[in-house]
């Protein structure tokens, strides 16, 4: 491949040269030049280049224009620098993954059974004198049968080989469809580039090295690069560096932008300078290996960022052949580890590995009995009441008994543990997320999808989810007068509309634009941030135009830009003046530029002053009506500082963003989608509160919420603001505290002028909470780079596919790819449904595995033989398992899910009405088959066919009771469908084909398993007066369900349910391990897999010290101080210390000594996570005036 050129340079030499004449640089130039920070790359660039337009030159790429854009000189920088992607590790062979489904451990008993029943079937002992070996012996030899000892053993072993094919390809189609979704989503990342002087935006793949790529708030970067042009940029480094702190880039001090690193603030402009493989996380995956390993890449594909630097770290350690052992050993546990906590997180995968692990160990010990009691039966049958000695002749007829006992007791096992349960969470999650894309849900984590379906609570923003995040100016107070709709352009002073219109164009950024309508008659297009758009849409309606002014002042013009952010809610840009004086346009929130406003241009278009009484009088008079209307207020102001007193301190801001004169206060309406309240309300009847949690003011939040239903009249509701919220859930010494949270939050419904990190106080302390009777699960949306935290602590996070940043999807579970609340009721429904297809298919498969279990047992007990042969009991667990989680697992949700309360963390998953279901069922069941059994043969006037002696053949006595016992799982898999206690199985069968072609085409195959099954199945044709008895009794399961479904469950005091989520006990336990706030489980169990490692060498290492010191007592001098390999060189040498800070609190190992729960305590530093300081939580919203 094209990369490779980086990697060979000197076999490559030759094209090398060529390179070298189509461009000035080489690929291991760029690399050197990338792996330079700060002072030092600044200094290279100008030694060797003169400035980074010199790069560009040699580049040939203008930092205007771009590139051209023609597909030869593409291909060249292709060929040239490589392409902008890191080839995935190719996926698992089907036969690695048969290989792997072989390594079940019921199967592999079941294999060795089969072998060893094939061997002695073949073997025929010298002159085994029947007579000698007792009646067990009889009639093995009839009708030369003992030749067909051998059908029983392939026959198995057949089942085997069909059970591992279905799993591995089951497994297969799910790698593949993982595959699809994460090349989808790859395929939809796209970036904003330059070419041909048009900014256009091409998928990331596609990005070459000469590129001018524009980089704003919330971007990944999807390459390295230089800087060109910035404008007030911070970019958080930690997935690469591990330093949580924000890193300003500057074309003097640092002009080296990394790609995997987030832009937390400002825009600017980059040239690529490394793509694909030779970018620095390249480097990384290509250190890692991350082509052979996938294990590591799906470490990657999870959500951990400080995954990468976890595993960096022994790469590079000093010892070498010391750390290579560690890295294994490292890569062994945590690696295997994280594929699976990943999962537990999933509050259904929890519950089901409890189930399955109870019911596989009843299985075991009923396993286990079955086959002491019949090798108990048969020896003392034989030996004691016969009177019969051992002899040597006969020890083969007897070991083959023996087997045959042992295969009963597997066979049995095997129908106790329900292998199908993986299976059928499997098909239910995939056949869902399937769905849920034409549902506009991009589902990123599996488990997200069924966590859904517990939802408890869903925290919103408000603008662009609940809203249309269409915004335009609806009423504005310019000049002393308000306007309840927007003025004429007469009507406004020509100065005031002159310096209005400048302020607007200017101060925004520059990649918002108003483009004309797609469509005849549409809309106009709002490219980039919605509120800029309403202010330029205010211009065009005021018949002036914002693209001329902004031709005059292009950006590398402006001064100097205070870009939004969170704490600082407005923007600002400065401009030179001709007179060598600055003029400063800002906007932002009205009541925090107000309060910076010391004057207000008047009706003539003239400064006059603003004192703190005007400011209350225009709050109380302009800015709430506007608000209570359900309008975000904006203020346009500006400054002017006299070139006599020279230039202001610019870092210093409060001084700056002073002393304002307002121009404008305008109104904007972002109107509530249509289809919100109506969602709303029907998350309310299911049981879920819906939060609205925004940056807005308190009056525009409350509006919105009362339009879209969150607030109810006459009910008793807290809205709050920031600054309150964090009064009343914070101590004396500003720590949270959760009994005061707890207080809040039930009542709580919208929180308004709140900032990232309230959002993250507030969803996490919903989650810890343990008030009211189920732990609550909780759903959280959002779109900007600081809503990462909350998205990342939240149960399931959604982010917004068009307003959200690369940040916000990268920390999320599903991506709303229309922005819209409705599509989160589609995500409940689904999740819902998955919930309740696992808890059919367990219904269906436990009635199954408690008479199946019962039959083998007690008839082995009573007639030294399994009513239902291996053979058949491997059929029958194809039929339940396989088969039935396809038809059970693909139900399609309907509205009704809508319609019950969350189950909650703590839900069982067998529910007594369930419980009833299974019993009630196995009651039938197992009473008709005790009755053929042992009855059945006078009823159906045939031969009797129990006690038959080895490898007779199949009685129709057995096949009759085996068919009747696979009619009624097929009749009671109708019944299965329903698990609310509906009388109405049938309803809505139509609409699943799937389920009906498996009832129907098992019923196909059992015809022809029983008709032409023969020796293999142990089966013998019946007649069709038989099999129409069969189908009845069949039958008889649906009028019996009807009967159970009339019993009221409440009167059943004795059933148990089953199944349990977490217990409150185990709560504190999970939070401590899930405490080490920002960090996901998966990291936390890498991270404790790390320590137990690292404890385990220490104590070692403590051994060490004792022996060297009663070494060195005796050598006295003779050791060197650096053969003592010390794990603390692998872990704090600074080279490689990019965990980020919670880790960086691992390494003093003494500390991790005491207990691994003190983890979570070191690591709450990095709570402040939303790109503050913790320390700034109060000011970091400002409250209403």
């Amino acid at each position: 491949m094209a990369n490779n050129t980086a990697d060979h340079p000197p076999g490559n030499s030759v094209a090398e040269g060529n390179h070298d004449g189509d461009f000035g640089m080489t690929v291991m130039d760029l690399r050197g030049l990338m792996e330079l920070r700060s002072a030092e790359a600044v200094n290279k660039i100008q030694d060797s280049y003169t400035d980074v337009q010199g790069i560009c030159r040699r580049l040939k790429t203008s930092p205007i224009e771009g590139l051209s854009g023609n597909p030869v000189d593409l291909e060249k920088r292709h060929t040239a620098f490589g392409q902008n992607f890191i080839p995935p590790k190719k996926a698992k062979t089907f036969l690695q993954l048969v290989w792997e489904a072989l390594q079940d451990v019921t199967l592999i008993i079941l294999e060795i059974a089969a072998i060893i029943s094939l061997g002695l079937s073949f073997y025929h002992p010298p002159g085994g004198d029947s007579e000698a070996c007792g009646q067990v012996a009889g009639g093995v030899e009839d009708e030369g049968e003992s030749q067909a000892g051998w059908i029983e053993g392939a026959a198995i072993l057949f089942s085997v080989i069909i059970v591992v094919l279905v799993t591995a390809f089951n497994d297969w189609s799910k790698e593949k469809q993982f595959r699809g979704l994460q090349s989808r989503i790859e395929q939809e990342q796209k970036f904003t580039v330059i070419r041909k002087g048009q900014v256009i935006q091409i998928p990331v793949a596609e990005i070459v090295v000469g590129d001018i790529a524009q980089i704003k708030y919330g971007d990944l970067l999807p390459a390295d690069g230089i800087l060109i042009q910035g404008n007030d940029l911070k970019i958080d480094e930690s997935s690469l560096t591990g330093e949580s702190d924000q890193v300003r880039k500057s074309l003097e001090k640092d002009p080296m932008l990394l790609s995997g690193t987030h832009v937390m603030e400002g825009s600017g402009r980059m040239v690529v300078s490394a793509v694909g493989l030779n970018s620095q996380t390249g480097i990384i995956f290509t250190l890692l290996g991350a082509s052979e390993n996938d294990e590591e890449k799906k470490v990657k594909k999870t959500k951990t960022q400080d995954g990468i630097a976890l595993e960096i770290q022994p790469l590079k350690s000093e010892d070498a052949a010391e750390s290579e052992e560690k890295e294994e050993k490292e890569e062994a546990k945590p690696v295997k580890k994280v594929n699976v906590t990943k999962k537990e997180k999933s509050v259904l995968q929890g519950k089901l590995t409890r189930l399955a692990v109870q019911i596989g160990k009843a299985g075991l010990i009923m396993s286990a009995l079955t086959v002491i009691i019949l090798i108990l039966y048969f020896v003392i049958d034989t030996f004691a009441v016969q009177g019969l000695s051992w002899v040597a002749e006969c020890t083969p007829i007897y070991i083959q008994y023996f087997v045959k006992f042992f295969i009963i007791g597997v066979t049995v096992l095997v129908v106790a543990v329900p292998e199908g349960l993986p299976l059928a969470v499997t098909i239910s999650l995939a056949y869902s997320v399937k769905k849920m894309m034409k549902d506009n849900n991009l589902v990123r984590h599996l488990d997200a999808c069924e966590t859904m379906g517990n939802a408890t609570a869903i925290c919103s923003d408000k603008t662009g989810t609940l809203t249309m995040n269409r915004m335009t100016v609806v009423q504005a107070y310019i000049g002393d007068t308000h306007y309840k709709a927007v003025p004429e352009p007469d009507a406004i002073k020509p100065e005031t509309l002159e310096i209005m219109v400048n302020s607007i164009s200017i101060n925004s950024a520059y990649t918002t634009k108003i483009l004309p309508p797609e469509k005849e008659g549409g809309l106009p297009r709002h490219v980039g941030n919605k509120t800029e758009c309403a202010l330029l849409g205010l211009v065009l309606d005021l018949k002036r135009d914002y693209q001329p002014i902004r031709e005059e002042v292009p950006e590398e013009k402006l001064y100097k830009v205070y870009t939004f952010n969170s704490s600082r809610k407005s923007m600002s840009t400065v401009l030179k003046n001709a007179d060598g004086g600055f003029r400063m346009y800002s906007k932002g929130a009205s009541e925090i530029v107000l309060r910076k406003c010391s004057r207000i241009l008047d009706a003539q278009g003239q400064p006059r002053i603003f004192k703190t009484k005007d400011r209350d009088e225009m709050v109380r008079k302009v800015i709430e009506p506007m608000a209570c209307e359900g309008l975000r207020t904006i203020c346009v102001a500006y400054r002017d500082f006299p070139a006599e007193a020279g230039e202001p301190n610019w870092d210093n801001e409060n001084d700056i963003l002073n002393e304002l004169t307002c121009i404008v206060v305008v109104g904007i309406e972002d109107p509530v989608r249509p289809e919100v309240p109506e969602a709303i309300s029907k998350c309310q009847r299911a049981g879920i509160t819906v939060r609205m949690v925004t940056g807005d003011n308190i009056n525009t939040a409350r509006a919105i919420a009362t339009k879209c239903g969150i607030l109810l009249p006459n009910e008793d509701f807290l809205c709050l603001e920031g600054k309150e919220f964090n009064q009343q859930i914070r101590n004396d010494k500003g720590e949270v505290e959760q009994e005061r949270l707890d207080k809040v939050w039930p009542k709580l419904r919208v929180l308004a002028r709140s900032s990232p990190t309230d959002k993250h106080t507030l969803v996490k302390g919903i989650i810890d909470s343990t008030v009211g009777e189920t732990r609550q699960v909780v759903a959280v949306t959002g779109d900007g780079t600081n809503d990462g935290p909350a998205l990342k602590k939240a149960d399931v996070g959604f982010a917004m596919g068009i307003a959200g940043t690369d940040v916000a999807k990268e920390a999320s579970d599903i991506i709303l790819t229309d922005d819209n609340f409705t599509s989160i009721v589609k995500a409940v429904m689904w999740g819902r449904n998955v919930y309740d297809s696992i808890s059919k298919f367990l219904q269906f498969q436990l009635t199954v595995n408690v008479v199946a279990v019962i039959v083998a047992f007690t008839g082995a007990c009573i007639t030294q033989d399994s009513p239902l042969k291996a053979v058949q009991m491997l059929w029958v667990n194809l039929i339940m398992d396989t088969l039935a989680s396809l038809a059970l697992a693909t139900e399609p949700p309907t509205e009704s899910l809508l319609l019950r309360r969350p189950y909650g963390r703590n839900k069982p998953l067998i529910s007594r009405t369930m419980m009833k279901n299974i019993l009630g069922h196995a009651v039938y069941q197992l009473v008709i088959i005790f009755t053929l059994l042992f009855a059945g043969e006078s009823f159906f006037d045939i031969d009797n066919g129990r006690n038959a002696p080895l490898h007779s053949p199949p009685s129709e006595h057995y096949t009759i009771v085996f068919n009747v016992f696979v009619m009624m799982q097929l009749f009671n898999e109708i019944n299965a469908r329903k698990i609310h206690g509906e009388r109405n199985v049938f309803e809505g069968i139509y609409r699943n084909p799937i389920f009906c072609s498996v009832v129907l085409g098992t019923f196909a195959l059992q015809i022809i398993i029983v008709q032409f099954g023969g020796k293999p199945f142990s089966c013998t044709a019946l007649t069709i007066d038989q099999w129409l008895w069969c189908v009845f009794i069949g039958v008889g399961e649906l009028l019996w369900g009807q009967l159970i479904s009339a019993i009221p469950t409440h009167h059943l005091k004795f059933l148990k349910e089953a199944g349990h989520g977490t217990t409150k006990e185990e709560i504190h336990e999970e939070e401590l391990t899930e405490g080490a706030d920002e960090i996901d489980h998966a990291e936390m169990e890498l991270r404790r897999g790390q320590i137990l490692w690292f404890r385990g060498l220490n104590r070692i290492q403590t051994q060490i010290k004792v022996v060297n010191a009663f070494r060195s007592s005796l050598y006295a001098g003779l050791e060197s101080p650096e053969s003592r390999s010390s794990i603390h060189s692998f872990m704090a040498h600074p080279e490689f210390v990019p965990l980020s800070e919670e880790e960086a609190r691992i390494p003093p190992i003494e500390e991790t000594g005491d207990e691994i729960d003190s983890l979570p305590e070191a690591s709450s530093g990095a709570a402040g996570g939303g790109g503050e300081p913790p320390s700034a939580f109060p000011n970091s919203c400002e409250s209403s005036i």
